[in-house]
This record gives C-alpha cells, sequence and structure tokens, in this order.
C-alpha cells in the first residue's frame, strides 16, 4: 500500500505541473519555484509533514519535497541556535542532495558529451 500511495501522491504532483504549464502561461521555471516555495510554505504551516505520512517518497522526491526540506532544516536549527539557523539550516539539511545533483550531472555531461544549439 506504500508504494500505491507514494506512485498516487507523487503522479498528482506531477501532473498537476503539467497542468500548470500546459493551460497557463507559466514557464517551467516558474512552476518550479512554485513548487519549492509551495513545499517550503505547506511545511512552515506543519502540513507538508502530514502528506509525507501519508505519501513517503510520493511527497519527497518531487520538487515540493525540496522545498519542504529547505523549512524543515531552517525550523530545526533556528530551534538549536536561533536566528541565525534560518539562513543556515536549510542548506545545510539539502547540501547532499545538491551536491549529488552537480556531481551526476557533471558525470553524465562527460559521458554524454551535450552540444550547444
Amino acid at each position: 500500500m506504500d508504494y500505491l500511495m507514494a506512485f498516487v501522491i507523487g503522479g498528482l504532483i506531477c501532473v498537476i505541473g503539467q497542468i500548470l504549464i500546459d493551460k497557463t502561461k507559466l514557464t517551467s521555471a516558474r512552476v518550479l519555484v512554485l513548487f519549492v516555495t509551495l513545499g517550503a510554505i505547506l511545511q512552515g504551516f506543519g502540513l507538508y509533514q502530514k502528506l509525507i505520512d501519508i505519501a513517503g517518497a510520493g511527497a519527497t522526491v518531487p520538487l515540493p519535497g525540496f522545498g519542504y526540506s529547505l523549512a524543515k532544516g531552517a525550523i530545526e536549527e533556528v530551534k538549536k541556535i536561533g536566528f541565525v539557523g534560518a539562513f543556515t539550516g536549510g542548506v545545510s539539511r539539502t547540501a547532499g542532495g545538491i551536491a549529488a545533483a552537480v556531481f551526476f550531472g557533471y558525470i553524465i555531461a562527460l559521458i554524454f558529451n551535450p552540444k550547444s544549439k
């Protein structure tokens, strides 16, 4: 049942994004920013954690999950070290994922030798 819920919730997030791109004048970059921001705002109100409890990776892997991680890291660090944690917490919590994305993106670029248009 966990796999089904992850698939359904993750799929719904992707469907919403595709509808926004197809039916509005929003670019994919603006939808990306919108989703990350919504994930952070929902976590700020404590709502995104409830979605993660239901959907697991279906809610943490898509873009709102990145916003959730940023907000959760900032909230935790503010509780530990105070105001400065609002700036350092999100970055430290998401650093591993960002580093992996940069590393694997570079490796794939070396393997496939992309060309400019």
